[in-house]
């Protein structure tokens, strides 16, 4: 089990729009506890019952309009930690985060959703949820329900949708919202192969605009290709920030 550590230091506001940047993160910090049911007697003795580690350790990132960012590393070195903390999801133990814009996140794409609300009155919760006001949404949302692909189902309570049905809703909400920052990470699963190749058809659409994008991705040729910068993550600290093409070649050589 975990639990989060607590710190007077944590802050987060939406920033004024200066010299173009959009994400600003200042020393950010995210811990964590975990408590050992049945500790050993070495680790009673050293630890007591619990352990602590770094998720993200000392955080210093600005990010800048229209900016497509490829976060890469080893699984388990903090790039989905990174995305959840800029969008809100959960809090840096320490540190600031400064935001600016809509920012949406293609992580948890149930969230915001009731399960005993319709398809369509969900899309008007989630979307106003995002920032979008109900006049936006409804000159929208034959476009979301199209792209869902729900049919008569979306005048169906949620809990009688399949985990593939809400996660097209979720996405087709999210990506017809008309965001400034794009928060993406490559593990989304989303519906079948015909909706995926729709999903990623769009999420290149987006790469084509002027929006900032942050995406974590282990498919360093997408990155090298779409991103014009990438970081590199590693035991929750930035090794190394850059040119895609630089960065990619001095992690592959570290492997």
């Amino acid at each position: 089990m975990m639990e989060y550590k607590k710190s007077k230091r944590v802050t987060r506001f939406a920033a004024k729009n200066q010299n173009s940047t959009v994400i600003t993160l200042t020393e950010v910090t995210k811990s964590y506890t975990i408590h050992h049911e049945k500790p050993t007697l070495v680790e009673h003795l050293i630890n007591g019952r619990n352990e602590s580690f770094n998720a993200l350790e000392d955080i210093n990132l600005e990010i800048k309009k229209g900016e497509k960012i490829g976060i890469i590393g080893p699984n388990g070195s903090g790039k989905t930690t990174l995305l959840k903390i800029i969008a809100g999801i959960t809090s840096p133990t320490m540190g600031i985060v400064k935001t600016s814009g809509m920012i949406v996140s293609l992580i948890d794409l149930e969230a915001g959703f009731h399960p005993d609300l319709t398809g369509e009155q969900n899309i008007y919760l989630n979307g106003m949820l995002l920032g979008m006001g109900k006049k936006e949404i409804s000159g929208r949302i034959k476009k979301i329900i199209n792209f869902a692909d729900i049919g008569r189902f979306i005048d169906a309570p949620l809990f009688t949708y399949s985990e593939g049905m809400k996660l097209r809703l979720g996405f087709s909400v999210v990506v017809h919202s008309d965001p400034d920052i794009i928060l993406l990470d490559e593990n989304l699963g989303v519906g079948d192969e015909e909706f995926r190749k729709k999903s990623f058809n769009k999420i290149q659409e987006f790469f084509r605009k002027g929006i900032s994008i942050i995406i974590v991705s282990h498919y360093l040729d997408f990155i090298k290709k779409y991103c014009n910068r990438a970081i590199w993550l590693d035991n929750g600290v930035i090794k190394r920030d850059g040119k895609p093409i630089n960065i990619i070649g001095q992690y592959l050589r570290s492997q």
